[in-house]
């Protein structure tokens, strides 16, 4: 079994957790996620599976969109819902003001990672500092917020549709609005509801994929791996090709030169992306088995 199967992780979940259910349920030792998502979060979460796990690190970089509510009035040592108060203020705010602080945010911005990430210092992760108490400086980080739309404010919480590139704390940027506001903020709840082109429309919880595996369906939730590409040019191989690409071989292909492919055999296998280079054929990622 190879492709990508999106699954819908529930609240204390972790995005292992996930992973070692797929391995069990599909019986694929090779599995892997495509970027953490937090326990305390829900939502979209690709998995990989066999030969699609290789694709893993395209849908890491991939843009995300969340549902997500903050809470005005208090900062946690986390930034959410499940970290130690660390400060508390009166909320006086209006919500006129929250709107433009929220909308403020909007574009390129620069961003403090928290120190409870999985992001590494010497080898170390973040958090692991922080459970010692060490606090690890860290550099801001450009990233992007394509937009942001209120859809609730029921003081002290708001809740936001953001979307936004790789890389984005999302509990960060509600405790800098709330920062912004000077009224504190932590994130109370998350909910991702899309990553790259994945949305949570075609996603599966566990229960849902325990049942189509009882009833013999599980593959019909694997998406094949070439979706990932289907923006680039397809091109078919004969059998002569074919054993050329799978061997190494950079083969003399007529095509725009730097153009990448999704390459496939005469069955119609998806083997490959391969890229125009010297007009050559060459090799950027294989899928076969």
């Amino acid at each position: 079994m190879n492709g990508i199967i999106v699954i819908d992780k529930p609240k204390g979940k972790t995005s292992h957790d996930m992973v070692y259910a797929v391995r069990r349920l599909t019986g694929v030792k090779k599995v892997g996620h495509t970027g953490t998502l937090d326990p305390m979060a829900t939502g979209v979460l690709p998995i990989c599976i066999g030969s699609a796990a290789k694709a893993a690190d395209m849908l890491t970089l991939s843009d995300k969109r969340y549902i997500a509510e903050f809470t005005l009035g208090k900062s946690t040592d986390t930034q959410d819902a499940q970290g130690k108060v660390t400060e508390e203020r009166d909320v006086r705010c209006s919500e006129d003001e929250i709107r433009e602080a929220v909308m403020s945010f909007v574009g390129e911005i620069e961003q403090v990672p928290p120190m409870y990430s999985a992001l590494k210092r010497n080898g170390k992760k973040l958090y692991e500092f922080a459970r010692q108490g060490i606090e690890v400086e860290r550099a801001p980080r450009k990233v992007n917020i394509y937009s942001i739309d209120i859809i609730e404010i029921d003081l002290p919480r708001v809740r936001i549709d953001v979307s936004c590139s790789k890389g984005v704390y999302i509990r960060t940027l509600c405790a800098d609005i709330g920062e912004k506001l000077g009224a504190l903020a932590y994130m109370s709840e998350l909910r991702r509801i899309k990553s790259g082109m994945f949305s949570i429309d075609e996603s599966y919880t566990e229960a849902q994929l325990e049942t189509l595996r009882a009833d013999g369906g599980l593959e019909d939730a694997v998406i094949p791996v070439d979706r990932l590409f289907n923006d680039l040019p397809r091109i078919t191989l004969n059998e002569k090709q074919k054993k050329s690409v799978t061997n190494g071989v950079r083969m003399t292909y007529k095509g725009a030169e730097n153009e990448r492919y999704r390459v496939y055999d005469k069955d119609g296998a998806f083997l490959c992306v391969s890229k125009i280079t010297d007009g050559r054929l060459t090799l950027e990622k294989s899928f076969w088995s």
